[in-house]
């Protein structure tokens, strides 16, 4: 009779709902890899899409229970109504769960996306470091070469903290959450170990630059210094010679 094939409709639907739950909300999930957690996203969104899709089953049921009971008594659609009404309510918080989890997990892979976009970034500034270092390895001329090396070194050092702060935080709120965290662990280790290598180059490079164009200066001072005595010596013989001095007359110096 039709309150059969009502409760067969409510079962089905029933059965339906609790396979989705233990399918996408109660199942434990372990996103280790990207792959893993970009293959979860696409799963819940199709779960979800799939639940909403289910909606046009619900109205008929609903529909159908609703007709039935208008026209049976009392006693005979009071636990129909219940049921429907679990139905429906089941059903809203399936649609309501599936799609909270879907979006924290959209979430969760852009903070992923980000985190790499940021380590990117790093990374090619670290890459910048490495080749200044090199170009300043052996750098050849007077003081005033050496202080623009120096220089170039010193603006490209000034490097705003805030990208390895988002890199800190973007990787503190993955793995807090299991989410790839030996894979995170091991990229920012790598990541840590090269900023503070490079770090500790730079600044030993900037010192011993610093101490080079002291020597350049203090050895630029001493050739000026011999300049200026040659010039005043030459200028003395000059005289001498145009005086037609004889060498053993003049100063033992001038000889």
């Amino acid at each position: 009779d039709k309150t059969v094939s009502l409760r067969k409709d409510l079962s089905e639907m029933h059965e339906w709902i609790t396979q989705a739950e233990e399918e996408y909300l109660e199942r434990d999930f372990e996103y280790k890899t990207p792959d893993e957690l970009q293959k979860a996203v696409e799963e819940l969104k199709r779960a979800k899409e799939e639940a909403l899709q289910k909606e046009v089953k619900v109205k008929l049921i609903t529909d159908s229970v609703s007709s039935f009971i208008a026209k049976a008594p009392p006693a005979a659609h009071e636990a129909l109504k219940k049921e429907l009404d679990v139905l429906i309510t089941s059903y809203q918080q399936l649609c309501s769960r599936l799609n909270g989890k879907w979006k924290t997990l959209e979430e969760v892979w852009a903070c992923w996306r980000e985190l790499l976009s940021y380590l990117d970034a790093e990374n090619k500034w670290l890459n910048e470091i490495e080749l200044k270092l090199k170009a300043t390895e052996n750098v050849q001329g007077g003081a005033e070469e050496i202080s623009e090396s120096l220089d170039s070194l010193e603006r490209l050092m000034r490097h705003p903290e805030d990208n390895r702060n988002q890199i800190r935080e973007l990787a503190q709120t993955l793995t807090d959450g299991g989410i790839m965290d030996e894979l995170i662990n091991e990229k920012l280790e790598r990541f840590n170990t090269r900023w503070e290598e490079l770090q500790q180059e730079a600044v030993r490079r900037q010192k011993s630059l610093e101490q080079s164009i002291q020597s350049a200066q203090e050895t630029d001072k001493t050739l000026r210094l011999i300049q200026e005595s040659l010039a005043a010596i030459d200028k003395q013989l000059t005289a001498y010679a145009a005086d037609r001095v004889d060498a053993a007359q003049v100063p033992q110096e001038a000889q």
